[in-house]
């Protein structure tokens, strides 16, 4: 028979659910079921197990091996965000506060808060608290106080969108400014390397000027200046990705690729202007008009023409392109690009035509057909001078020679987001982009009739309002480049005057090294001209030498050891230099220096020589004698009486 375990007999008088009496603030609920026994102990938050992996236990046992610990610092404690917010929104319905006796609030004020519970815990606590409940009342105080808020807050973000105006205008470096002198005539083309260490300046002059930073002192001048193309003007400059070449574009058929310090590494071939399909020939057969370096691959670049194509080419084959793009206008013929240009991820090309559209082909892809075109971007026949791309790659800004300035989402590429116009542009290579930011767009404008300054302008890219103005000379501004790296900013004026913007505590080295270097002096020589008299016929003592040219004065000196501090010479063939002032052979020299000698005249007779001591060998004896005198035999030289008489020699045949 099978035993039951029985626990007693539990009795206990339950109440009906109608006899349920609503629990009141100073009195207990009913007990219902089993119950409680004693005090109920305090509710905790859950705390969240954490499961341990072997590969913890691991390293924390090893640390402890060889360490003697099993972690750093404190550890950070946790909150319960859920709790947190429940606490909030009971806080926010208790409007009002309930009624309590004298002995409740004695026990509020003895019993301790969750917030000095976390105060006392505040040093085993590391990182941010999280913030205090907001306690609400109907006061009028804190009605009030909350207005008083509001304002602020208000008042908070208006003073926010006044700073976002002032950091926008704060965001130009043009607090100072250099003026570097290219020449006299317009600057066409402004480049500096990727670095920052170098700028290249090219001009309708055919001059193209190298300025280098960190060798230039106050007087700012170039280190280097040459006419690369002859007797072209020079259109477009632009350093490679790397820095270490540049390309030039002149008004010639030819595009040339110089290094760092202007001399030429390769020259692209010239087309033959015979053939009338673009495609047959291996280069351009008319000037070109501007060019640029792919973003990522350093050996590609690509240049437009006259011819009406556009041409991509690999640095070291010249002799032949290696795509050709043929731009066509919309009733087929051919129209002439006047602008070119990669996106700044190099996958897409970009051509600005005189007919006033633009057209992008894939890079990816061939060149056969564009795969973005709009017509009528700018007015037919002015020609697009420049276009850029911003640092994102969604927005297009293009300048034109109908003195407007537009911006385009490529995502919708069908009307321009804004349009700035009135813009005076005078020369067909003024160009516009966007700052290192992309919060502004930048360009130049010419000089009007009847205006004094040249302006380099600051749209914003948001609402293309005009964000400041630089007046920079009496003359066109038509080059503007804003160098992300040295946040400086160069201007290149019609009257052949390169101009740096920089700020003294954003800019970065750039014009501020060679501002602060002193210029260098060089120490002049003053020349007396005296009266040349001419006497053919003077005796020797009063004849005067004859001017003689500075080059051969210069060599006459050379000659002489005194004027030009000739240093003694090395040893040659035991004539001359320093050995001969002490005898002609080493071993005399070395002799002579170690002092065991006086001099010794190499001409005489070494026999000779040694028979002056031998009266004082004979009589004093040091060395061999007191040896072998027991021993020694009579020593027999050979008279001089011999010498008159005939050689027992042979005579050599």
């Amino acid at each position: 028979m099978r035993k039951t375990i029985t626990f007693g007999k539990i009795g206990a008088s339950l109440p009906k659910p109608e006899d349920k009496i609503p629990p009141t603030p100073s009195s207990s609920p009913a007990p219902s079921g089993f119950g409680t026994f004693g005090k109920k102990p305090a509710a905790k938050p859950p705390t969240e197990i954490h499961e341990i992996r072997p590969e913890d236990e691991e390293e924390s046992e090893n640390l402890r091996k060889i360490m003697g610990m099993t972690g750093f610092g404190k550890k950070a404690k946790a909150f319960d965000v859920q709790e947190m917010m429940e606490n909030i929104k009971k806080t926010v319905r208790s409007s009002e506060p309930p009624k309590t006796d004298d002995s409740s609030r004695k026990n509020t004020e003895t019993t301790p808060a969750p917030d000095d519970e976390s105060s006392e815990e505040d040093d085993d606590v590391i990182g941010p608290l999280p913030p205090p409940p907001a306690n609400t009342s109907d006061d009028p105080k804190s009605s009030k106080t909350k207005d008083k808020s509001r304002n602020s807050d208000t008042s908070d973000d208006s003073d926010d969108s006044d700073t976002e105006e002032l950091t926008l205008m704060e965001k130009i470096p043009c607090t100072h400014e250099v003026s570097m002198a290219h020449g006299t005539k317009a600057i066409t083309a402004v480049a500096a390397d990727p670095a920052g260490a170098r700028l290249a300046s090219g001009s309708i002059d055919y001059d193209v000027s190298f300025w280098d930073f960190a060798g230039m002192d106050s007087s700012l001048r170039s280190f280097r200046t040459l006419q690369p193309c002859e007797n072209h003007p020079i259109k477009c400059l632009q350093y490679s990705m790397t820095g270490d070449v540049i390309l030039v574009i002149s008004g010639s058929a030819q595009a040339k690729v110089l290094d760092r310090d202007g001399f030429e590494k390769c020259e692209t071939v010239k087309g033959d202007q015979y053939i009338t399909d673009m495609a047959r020939t291996k280069g351009h057969t008319a000037g070109l008009n501007s060019g640029a370096w792919h973003p990522f691959v350093k050996e590609e670049y690509m240049t437009c023409s006259q011819d009406s194509t556009c041409r991509l080419w690999i640095l070291y084959r010249p002799k032949r392109h290696k795509e050709l793009i043929k731009c066509r206008a919309q009733n087929g013929v051919k129209t002439i690009p006047t602008t070119c240009g990669y996106s700044r991820e190099g996958t897409v090309v970009a051509c600005g035509c005189i007919d006033g559209s633009i057209q992008m082909w894939d890079h990816r892809k061939n060149f056969v057909n564009p795969s973005l075109i709009l017509r009528e971007a700018h007015q037919s026949g002015a020609g697009i001078s420049s276009l850029s791309f911003s640092y994102v790659g969604d927005l297009l800004a293009t300048r034109s020679c109908d003195d407007t300035l537009k911006l385009w989402d490529l995502r919708n590429f069908k009307k321009p987001i804004f349009v700035a116009e009135d813009l005076f542009s005078r020369y067909d290579t003024t160009d516009c982009m966007f700052s290192p930011d992309d919060s502004m767009v930048i360009t130049g404008e010419s000089l009007k009739k009847g205006q004094t300054h040249g302006r380099v302008l600051f749209y914003d890219k948001n609402s293309f309002e005009l964000v400041n103005e630089i007046k920079v000379t009496n003359s066109h501004v038509i080059k503007t480049l804003w160098h992300p790296k040295l946040n400086q900013i160069f201007v290149g004026c019609g009257n052949g005057i390169v101009k740096a913007y920089y700020d003294s505590k954003r800019s970065l080295r750039g014009a501020k090294l060679c501002v602060v270097k002193t210029q260098h002096k060089q120490n002049h020589i003053e020349m007396m001209s005296t009266q040349q008299i001419i006497t053919p016929h003077a005796l020797p003592l009063f004849r005067q030498d004859r001017p003689k040219s500075v080059r051969k004065q210069i060599e006459k000196d050379r000659l002489d050891p005194v004027k030009s501090r000739r240093p003694d010479l090395p040893i040659t063939s035991g004539q001359g230099g320093r050995v001969v002032s002490s005898g002609g052979t080493l071993s005399s020299y070395v002799i002579r220096n170690l002092g065991l000698s006086k001099r010794i005249e190499d001409d005489q007779d070494p026999r000779e020589a040694i028979l002056k001591f031998a009266k004082e060998a004979e009589e004093n004896p040091y060395w061999i004698a007191p040896a072998y005198k027991k021993t020694q035999p009579t020593t027999i030289f050979q008279s001089d009486e011999g010498e008159s008489g005939p050689s027992s020699k042979k005579p050599k045949l």
